[in-house]
């Protein structure tokens, strides 16, 4: 490729387009270059992304010239395989060595001072860690935002169960891409149409059998995904799961509440926070894109906007320029849900909570139904509730078909009696969760394998029904057994004001952010009606079976 000359973009910053930098394989990489009215040397800001460097993430981020007219040489490098750059493109697979080796070639160049800061959400997000962990000379710092360490939990899969909608959306996105850049024009054509109706392939079984998946020299990836649908070996090679003390450079990480990478971005922060007092979180009340006030036509309230290019530069200013303007910053800093306002915190989740214990005279089937919470510990015999699976019909996920992300209104949803619901009074006072709410359920299922899904939702005094967070779980055992269930839903921070009420829903489905589980042996990615089953699941809650949902809350 050749590289043009620079460009003017306005205040004295300078473009160069097209710069090479050769990996040792012998792959050449290209990247845009931005360079400060100021000279040099300067620090340098990194992004690696495959979605075309000349977009460089700008539907969440300032452009790259407002960095370079702060003093910033800024790069934004088209991954292997993807934009202009040589290779094959098989997602995280080959990031880690890349990202170190375009470190080391940025830090050789006349225009550095010899350290690197690297930002970007999501894949972007992915590509700092993998280099991270490669420890790299001059990488001083990083921001990663709505991504994950762990790919099988915190990016593909929730305890055994595939994120469907999330998982075939950007799987389809991203062989889009190679369609075209290996002109095959029938794949291509087939992928376009699946694309324009997302919602139709959600629907579509079996899902692993899905045509545009499948297009004859298409890349494997996506299939690949869906093939490996337990942890081990595959995943961990591709992410840092397994290494994540190699990553010893400060962190800003920024999640949403609301967005498909929400448990992994804070996992990650976790993982990344033992014994390190260098990692920061904001986590806002956000979906993936964009970070703002609004999702769709809902406000979240004056506040939830946050100015995060400001902090950002704030960020690198302090690590990569000595400015110490991030000294005394709060460790996380959290938006609270239902009360729109934000919170400092040392840790991601509080330390104490409470414990609710489930009751109901047998039928806590749907919003009419009697099923309740309490903090009273049952003494007796209590009749357990009972609830049919069906996976042709399985209970939406929060925002339906569409999955539309947010705190949508489920009380539609919550008329059917293939769920359970317990629900407290109204509270006489307010109850702020902050962190990953958790539960230990006693459920036997007819089938030999089931889901079992729980969403906590906040119940408003006018009935409306808010979706405030959500976990899942797959088991595969013996069937008509009561066996005890325990996992935790992803975390949130949010206010149940007085005259609210607490509620959570167990269904055996969450779809399509969830693929449904078919009830029989055969994978989920395999099944379609023929090997589908629909199962009874009864939910224990007496004396010798106490089940209970447990939320972290700040006293």
């Amino acid at each position: 490729m050749t590289v043009k000359a620079q460009i003017d973009c306005g205040g004295g910053v300078r473009l160069e387009r097209g710069v090479a930098c050769r990996m040792s394989d012998g792959v050449v990489l290209y990247a845009d270059h931005y360079y400060p009215a100021e000279a040099g040397p300067h620090p340098t800001l990194l992004m690696r992304q495959p979605y075309g460097r000349d977009i460089a993430s700008t539907v969440v981020y300032a452009h790259p010239v407002w960095f370079a007219r702060h003093g910033y040489n800024v790069v934004i490098q088209d991954v292997r395989g993807r934009g202009d750059s040589e290779g094959s493109f098989y997602p995280f697979r080959h990031e880690a060595r890349d990202g170190a080796e375009t470190i080391a070639a940025l830090i050789a160049r006349p225009e550095s001072n010899g350290k690197v800061g690297m930002y970007g959400f999501s894949y972007q997000g992915m590509t700092q860690l993998l280099a991270a962990a490669e420890q790299p000379q001059g990488l001083v710092c990083i921001a990663p935002a709505m991504t994950a360490h762990d790919l099988y939990e915190g990016w593909f899969y929730h305890n055994g169960a595939m994120r469907l909608a999330a998982t075939l959306g950007w799987g389809l996105q991203m062989l889009k891409a190679d369609a075209r850049r290996l002109q095959l024009r029938k794949a291509s054509d087939t992928l376009e149409r699946a694309w324009s109706n997302l919602p139709a392939q959600y629907l579509a079984t079996p899902y692993g059998s899905h045509a545009a998946l499948h297009g004859e020299g298409l890349p494997s990836y996506v299939r690949d995904w869906m093939e490996h649908d337990r942890p081990g070996a595959f995943w961990s090679s591709m992410d840092v799961s397994e290494r994540v003390e190699k990553i010893n450079v400060p962190a800003l990480h920024l999640s949403g509440w609301y967005d498909m990478y929400l448990k992994g971005s804070m996992d990650g922060f976790a993982a990344m926070s033992a014994g390190r007092d260098d990692q920061y979180l904001i986590a806002g009340p956000w979906v993936h894109i964009p970070w703002g006030d609004r999702i769709g036509t809902q406000s979240l309230g004056a506040d939830a906007a946050l100015d995060t290019d400001a902090i950002l530069l704030r960020w690198f200013n302090h690590w990569l320029k000595g400015t110490n303007e991030f000294a005394g910053e709060p460790r996380v800093r959290h938006f609270a849900l239902n009360e729109g306002r934000w919170h400092d915190a040392s840790d991601w989740h509080a330390d104490v909570g409470l414990t609710f214990y489930l009751h109901s005279g047998g039928r806590a089937n749907s919003s009419k139904g009697d099923g309740v919470l309490s903090l009273v510990v049952p003494d007796e015999a209590e009749p357990p509730d009972v609830f049919v699976y069906d996976p042709e019909v399985p209970v939406m996920g929060p925002g339906g078909l569409a999955n539309v992300a947010g705190p949508s209104n489920q009380a539609l949803l919550e008329l059917g009696n293939n769920l359970l619901l317990y629900t407290t009074p109204p509270l006489e006072r307010a109850v702020h969760v902050f962190g990953a709410p958790s539960v230990e359920l006693y459920c036997a299922t007819s089938a030999c394998s089931a889901d079992l899904a729980v969403k906590l939702v906040c119940v408003k005094p006018n009935g409306e029904a808010t979706f405030v967070c959500i976990g899942i779980a797959r088991s595969h055992h013996e069937a008509d057994v009561a066996r005890r269930w325990t996992f935790s839903l992803e975390p949130t921070s949010c206010v149940f004001a007085v005259g609210d009420r607490i509620r959570i829903e167990i269904a055996s489905s969450a779809y399509p952010l969830y693929d449904r589980n078919p009830g029989t042996d055969v994978a989920a990615r395999l099944a379609d009606s023929w090997n589908w089953s629909r199962s009874t699941q009864t939910i224990f809650h007496d004396v010798d079976r106490v089940s209970t949902i447990y939320l972290p809350v700040i006293a």
